[in-house]
């Protein structure tokens, strides 16, 4: 059976912007201090990740110092992030699990308990294709697979509230369960937050299905990706000096 992603890899662009956001990431992984105090630089660029995805979405970045996050989207942001750990088993096996688990947390005081984890009618097909995707169903390289599985959740919107949250999480859980950043090092989130319209635009170009706009965000996704190693090796910097 032929990969149904594998013509991605031929349209303009994407194989050199994968190449660069491999090789970047393989980089920050050699970083002197992610190579023993990776647990305390992914759990800043978990942090990072949630407060940029979150602003993305309409919620603000700063959190309280008291530690209270009363802002929903935030609070639930910070959530999926911190259960992406537990999740990845999930991911692996059942994908739709998954994120359903994320719609859970994610959209928590934002959607009625009745909506929590449940696909709006009329998604089921296209979510279980993209489960096929996740489980084995592609070989293509981990950085078109999550630029894959992030467009397409930000296409399907299959949860509605938090449908930004949870398809930037799900996009990290894809990053690392492909092998591509198995610590969760990367923050491409704020690469994506300070080119939020770009973002936006681009991921409704990849919604159309057009090879050109298809290839538009994934280069577009790869360059978050390769930036986020840049913010990742700054963290890694950071732990050094302090």
């Amino acid at each position: 059976m032929s990969d149904p992603l594998a013509a991605l890899l031929d349209l303009p662009g994407v194989s050199d912007a994968v190449a660069a956001a491999r090789a970047a990431v393989a980089e920050v992984h050699r970083h002197q201090t992610n190579r023993r105090g990776w647990p305390a630089t992914a759990a800043e660029a978990s942090v990072r990740a949630a407060r940029a995805s979150a602003a993305l979405d309409g919620g603000p970045t700063d959190i309280p110092e008291e530690g209270r996050v009363a802002d929903p989207v935030l609070a639930g942001a910070l959530r999926a992030a911190e259960a992406l750990g537990p999740l990845l088993p999930t991911w692996e096996r059942a994908p739709l699990q998954a994120l359903a688990r994320l719609h859970v947390l994610a959209a928590a005081d934002l959607a009625e308990r009745d909506d929590l984890g449940r696909p709006r009618p009329g998604s089921g097909q296209r979510l279980e294709l993209l489960a096929d995707l996740v489980t084995g169903g592609t070989k293509v390289p981990g950085p078109v697979v999550t630029a894959v599985v992030h467009g397409e959740l930000l296409a399907l919107r299959p949860f509605g509230a938090a449908g930004g949250v949870v398809a930037r999480a799900a996009a990290r859980l894809a990053m690392i369960a492909t092998g591509l950043d198995v610590k969760g090092l990367g923050v491409p989130e704020v690469f994506y937050l300070r080119r939020a319209t770009r973002y936006r635009e681009l991921a409704d170009g990849f919604a159309t299905g057009d090879p050109e706009r298809l290839a538009e965000w994934i280069v577009f996704a790869c360059e978050g990706l390769t930036d986020g190693a840049r913010e990742a090796a700054s963290i890694a910097d950071a732990a050094v000096t302090a």
